[in-house]
């Protein structure tokens, strides 16, 4: 019998995880409650099919995860901060406004922040690479020096959000969020303690994702022209969904691949990056994580 797979996402003072058929979040509120918002997963013919395509479905599992994960985020932002007696407030403010207009500008906003992020971290080092063409020249060398800058612009970017006190919390349930499902994984009982000797890193990271997206890329652009200029451009815009794709892929096989000695490796720089975008979790946190784990588990058995 295959073993369910679980995945989810920190959210403001609380996780989310999701399996195939549910999606549940915990959140901590200010008087010390723990709040939940549990939804079923929509069924998707259309979708599922697509799923099944190779270099495709990493590109539907994104767009999919931002339609439902804003939907996570916006119940708590909602409540994260606010004293549990004012939450009556919410459908106030919800009811002032137009509910399907509010949804689909969210889960635009959501889609447009990750693929501007793409085309951003995408981009800017082209044009950086290109101003020291004089200096590095060559295919080779001017695909290696713009991943190098996109290395930058990426480890400096999470490395600064990571000092913030709220991303820092959100990195924080992040790690709480990884070390519960190692700790399912590992057929252990889910209780603090045990939760908190596992690894705050997983492979199947989001994170592990990104950094993937760097490397693939660069195997990628090696096999296209990086001059002129405004050719090069065109071919990173175009390749944008062939690397998202072939990235999922790799971290797909990283992910099978993890209990093999000769392979392992291959997962080892996602893991890395994991030491940024997660932090050691307080106990408290924890204990949210569990909570939204096994509200998980209950809405299944529903």
């Amino acid at each position: 019998m295959t073993k369910l797979i679980y995945g989810g996402q920190a959210v403001p003072e609380g996780v989310m995880f999701q399996s195939k058929t549910h999606m549940a979040t915990a959140i901590r509120r200010t008087n010390g409650d723990i709040d939940y918002f549990d939804m079923p997963r929509p069924e998707k013919p259309f979708l599922n099919k697509l799923k099944k395509i190779p270099l495709v479905r990493g590109n539907v599992a994104i767009l999919e995860a931002s339609v439902y994960g804003m939907k996570h985020m916006d119940f708590a932002a909602d409540r994260y901060d606010r004293d549990p007696r004012e939450d009556y407030k919410i459908a106030d403010e919800k009811s002032s406004q137009n509910t399907a207009k509010v949804v689909l500008s969210t889960v635009i906003i959501g889609i447009l922040t990750f693929f501007i992020g793409k085309f951003i971290l995408t981009l800017i080092p082209v044009f950086v690479a290109e101003v020291f063409s004089g200096v590095i020249s060559g295919k080779f060398g001017q695909v290696a020096l713009e991943t190098l800058i996109k290395l930058i612009i990426l480890l400096g970017y999470i490395y600064i959000l990571s000092l913030t006190p709220m991303v820092k919390r959100l990195f924080q349930y992040h790690g709480a969020e990884h070390k519960v499902i190692n700790c399912f994984e590992q057929n252990r009982p889910l209780t603090v303690e045990n939760v908190q000797s596992e690894s705050r890193l997983h492979y199947r990271c989001g994170s592990s994702f990104i950094l993937f997206t760097v490397l693939v890329g660069f195997v990628l652009y090696m096999f296209v022209p990086v001059d002129p200029l405004y050719v090069r451009v065109i071919n990173r815009i175009l390749l944008i969904p062939v690397v998202l794709g072939l990235s999922f892929e790799v971290l797909q096989l990283t992910n099978r691949l993890r209990e093999v000695p000769m392979f392992k490796f291959l997962g080892l720089p996602g893991l890395w990056l994991q030491y940024l975008t997660t932090k050691q979790p307080h106990n408290d946190q924890v204990e949210v994580a569990i909570h939204s784990f096994n509200h998980l588990l209950g809405s299944e058995k529903k």
